[in-house]
């Protein structure tokens, strides 16, 4: 085994000067903008300038290099000190530091990919897991007052049992949080405990000696099978007189008449001012990312009128582009069986990263493989319980992630198993995240066509997939398009609109069939996306349907496919639009019970147009 070599002393006195010019630039930056968490920055110094200087292996001209050591800021408050850390290193300007968070600044006062500049922050300790199988490594800094967050032991399970370690994770513990001190304050005998029972490799340091800390990182690189957490008791506002570990100091810059005093106090600590010690450049030993688009290597296989559920041809999409792309990767918390990501995972057990039930860490973790685009990650569950993830989504929206979500068992056709399994307000969540393409194929084959489409769209993609089995309509060759409907049931006269989607769809090409049989003919539309939603076919549609449109759809009202339309068509005089949703808490029963309890089925289609022909 390698044995440990202190560093030499001037290296050890440059990380001390390190740790100090942070703490100053924190301070500066914090004063300029007049906002911010500069004691917050000066608990975590040391911790930085050991990491940057002389543990962590990367390219500072090429941040996104991937071979490069990652780094997260799980504790984001603390961003200062990230862009110090970049000064020092010689990415950012030293004086660039004084705009921070100002409108024209990429310095953000939480940090953000902002300009393909990859800082490294994340606030969301869930989103830091790493690739299972890479030559890096990866440091995520966490506070003590995130620790009460459960999605940060979610994390910490899932590394342990898949013995990531390649990651270290850096607890911060300054006693103090926002309002008042951390549950366990100074407590580190018990964040020792709680790290190891969770399967940690664990050292407690005083995170504010570098000496100590330089063996701790080196020590955590010679453990095998075992992630590893340095717990570093620090001092909130370490080296700031008079506020040094006290109350009431969490996101307040440091008062004008206070500034230059402190300033001068920690200059004076710098021995060698104009010493720098660079970070070692890491192996070039990591091929650059394939981004070539992922096509499926065959057409969908379905005949018309064969039935299928859109849960079942999304497994059977993903192992086709599995076999097009080796970085096709797929996750799921333990409903593969019933999203049919086992599909995927018989056909490729090395790709397949089971989550178990943990949605936040399943989201954090496909939002770490599609990190820098080294995969194309599909994250499957029940559609209801991506609502647990929902923080982990926003963030990955605004961190840029190109990650595909797959939402099956929607609405109340799902039937026995009850309100609790029914997503019924997923569309709502989704459409409200800036960055997202809603996809809801109808059949088997825009399924697969919806796969394909999401391995290749930009942002976050979701996919939201039916259990109940239904016909194929449309043919193998049908092109899709995001953002564009499909007019699957039209004649010269038409006299309404229906727009339905999923099982809606169906049921509403079942009303076009009754009413057909009266001598009333409806237009029928499947929106694929709902968003973008093609609001150029809804108008034009709407325009030759004496402007009645019906909207149908197994979610609530609210924030559903009805309020897509009504938004697309708001701003169009002379339009009528009559949405049929669930409304109120659902119950169990048999999936058509209770799309006739809910007004959603083809009689209850069929009955609302009968309605509008008689007015």
């Amino acid at each position: 085994m390698a044995s440990y070599h202190k560093p030499d002393e001037k290296t050890l006195q440059g990380l001390k000067d390190i740790a100090n010019k942070l703490r100053i630039n924190s301070i500066k930056a914090t004063c300029a903008s007049n906002s911010g968490h500069p004691t917050s920055c000066c608990s975590a110094a040391e911790l930085m300038s050991v990491l940057f200087f002389h543990t962590m292996r990367y390219k500072a001209d090429d941040p996104r290099n991937q071979c490069n050591d990652r780094f997260v800021l799980s504790k984001g408050h603390a961003a200062p000190v990230l862009y110090a850390a970049w000064a020092e290193a010689g990415f950012v300007k030293e004086a660039d530091l004084l705009n921070l968070r100002k409108i024209d600044c990429d310095l953000e006062g939480h940090p953000t990919p902002v300009r393909q500049r990859d800082f490294g922050g994340q606030q969301d300790a869930a989103a830091i897991i790493s690739l299972l199988c890479c030559s890096y490594r990866v440091y995520c800094m966490l506070g003590d007052g995130e620790c009460s967050e459960g999605s940060v032991w979610e994390a910490m399970a899932f590394a342990s049992y898949y013995q990531l370690d390649n990651l270290v994770a850096i607890l911060d513990i300054n006693r103090l949080g926002q309002s008042e001190a951390a549950p366990l304050r100074h407590d580190m005998e018990t964040y020792r405990k709680r790290c190891e029972a969770f399967g940690w490799n664990t050292y407690v340091v005083d995170g504010h000696d570098v000496e100590e800390l330089c063996k701790a990182f080196w020590q955590a690189q010679q453990v095998k099978g075992k992630p590893t957490c340095i717990v570093a008791k620090t001092f909130k506002g370490k080296g700031l007189k008079n506020i040094e570990d006290l109350d009431n100091w969490h996101g307040k810059p440091i008062p004008k008449d206070r500034v230059d005093d402190l300033l001068n106090d920690l200059q004076a600590q710098i021995q060698v001012p104009n010493k720098t010690l660079c970070p070692e450049l890491p192996s070039d030993d990591t091929a650059p990312a394939d981004l070539s688009p992922i096509s499926l290597p065959s057409p969908p296989a379905y005949k018309k009128g064969d039935k299928m559920a859109t849960r079942r041809a999304y497994g059977t999409a993903l192992v086709k582009l599995g076999q097009a792309s080796q970085r096709v990767v797929a996750l799921d918390g333990d409903t593969k069986n019933s999203t049919f990501s086992e599909t995927f995972k018989k056909a490729f057990p090395d790709r397949y990263i089971e989550c178990f039930i943990a949605e936040q860490n399943m989201v954090g973790v496909a939002i770490g493989c599609a990190t820098r685009d080294r995969t194309v990650a599909f994250a499957s569950t029940f559609a209801a319980f991506l609502s647990r993830a929902y923080d982990q989504i926003r963030m990955g929206a605004i961190s840029q992630t190109n990650v595909n979500l797959v939402g099956s068992h929607c609405g109340v056709s799902i039937g026995e198993d009850g309100p609790s399994q029914m997503a019924l307000e997923d569309l709502a969540m989704f459409r409200a995240i800036p960055t997202c393409t809603v996809f809801y194929p109808s059949d088997a084959v825009s399924t697969e066509r919806a796969v394909e489409l999401s391995a290749n769209t930009k942002g976050i993609c979701f996919i939201r997939t039916s259990r109940p089995d239904t016909a194929v309509i449309y043919s193998p060759d049908e092109k899709f398009e995001v953002g564009v409907a499909k007019v699957v049931r039209q004649s010269d006269s038409d006299q309404v609109t229906v727009i339905g989607a999923g099982v809606t769809l169906h049921e509403a090409l079942a009303a076009a069939d009754m009413l057909a049989s009266e001598g009333k003919n409806i237009r029928v539309i499947d929106p694929f996306t709902i968003k973008p939603l093609d609001a150029s076919t809804i108008l034009a549609s709407a325009r030759a349907t004496g402007g009645q449109i019906i909207t149908v759809e197994d979610h609530y009202k609210e924030g559903g496919l009805g309020e897509a339309v009504l938004s697309a068509v708001g701003a169009e005089p002379g339009i009528v639009v009559t949405r049929l949703a669930v409304s109120g808490v659902p119950r169990s029963g048999k999936p058509q019970e209770l799309l006739d309890l809910f007004g959603i089925s083809a009689k209850h289609i069929a009955n609302a147009v009968r309605q509008t022909f008689a007015n």
